[in-house]
């Protein structure tokens, strides 16, 4: 079930890491908890290989099929 190639799960995961390392250099305490979502879908994606963002972008932003006149 992977849908994207080695390069874009690389991406993903050093975001997520850079992500991450910000959160704990801040301290994460401090840090509000709206961060960790980024954080955690960057590095879910990562994994699983599915974005769950891409998916919703790709179909909101997807060309409507021109329909065939009868």
């Amino acid at each position: 079930m992977d849908k994207m190639d080695a390069s874009m799960k690389a991406f993903f995961l050093v975001m997520s890491l850079v992500l991450w390392a910000g959160i704990w250099l801040t301290g994460f305490d401090k840090t509000h908890w709206f961060l960790y979502l980024p954080a955690s879908f960057l590095l879910i994606s990562a994994i699983t290989g599915i974005c769950p963002g891409m998916v919703l972008f790709k179909e909101t932003f997807r060309e409507k099929q021109s329909q065939s006149l009868d």
